[in-house]
C-alpha cells in the first residue's frame, strides 16, 4: 500500500516503483528516463522495516541504478559473478542491513531482497539468504520478459 496525499493506493506484490517515470535533466542537457524499480516478493515491505538512515542509503543506491550508474556503496554480491547482482550493506547501531538488487536487465532495476543480517560473526551472506536471492532472480527474469512484452507493445503504438 502506498499512501499519497489523502488517499491510499494498493499495489500488487510485484509493483513498479511509483506509477510514473521521471524525466531528469542530465549533464550536457539531454533528457533521459530513469529505469523503473520493481520489487520481488516481500522486498519492499522488508526494506520499509529498516531504520530511516539505512532506507535512505538504499534509496540513493537505487536512484543511481535507475540512472544506469553504480552508487559507491553498492558492491557485487559474491557468488553472482557477471550477473549484475549488487548489494548495499548499511551498518546502523550495531546491526547490519542489506538490500540486494539486480541491474542485469536493460530497462528495469529489480530489488530482490532486503534483510537484517542476524549473525554477529563474519561478513559472509548466509547460505539460505543466497538461495532466496537466486530464486528471486529467476522470478525477476520471468517478470522482465513479460514486462518487456507489455511495454514493447505500448512503445510501438
Amino acid at each position: 500500500m502506498f499512501q499519497g496525499p489523502g488517499r491510499e493506493i494498493h499495489l500488487p506484490p510485484l509493483a513498479g516503483y511509483g506509477r510514473f517515470t521521471i524525466m531528469r535533466q542530465r549533464q550536457g542537457g539531454e533528457n533521459t528516463k530513469d529505469k523503473p524499480v520493481r520489487w520481488i516478493a516481500s522486498s519492499r515491505e522488508d526494506l520499509r522495516e529498516f531504520p530511516d538512515e539505512a532506507k535512505r542509503d538504499v534509496g540513493f543506491a537505487l536512484s543511481y541504478a535507475q540512472q544506469g550508474e553504480k552508487h559507491p556503496s553498492a558492491k557485487p554480491l559474491k557468488g553472482f559473478k557477471g550477473s549484475g547482482v549488487l548489494e548495499v550493506v548499511e551498518d546502523y547501531r550495531g546491526d547490519t542491513y542489506r538490500a540486494v538488487y539486480t541491474v542485469r536487465f536493460a530497462r528495469v532495476v529489480y530489488v530482490l531482497h532486503a534483510f537484517m543480517k542476524k549473525s554477529k560473526t563474519g561478513i559472509k551472506t548466509p547460505r539460505h539468504e543466497v538461495k532466496l536471492i537466486e530464486r528471486r532472480l529467476k522470478v525477476a527474469e520471468n517478470d522482465y520478459y513479460n514486462w518487456l512484452k507489455e511495454n514493447t507493445d505500448e512503445d510501438a503504438t
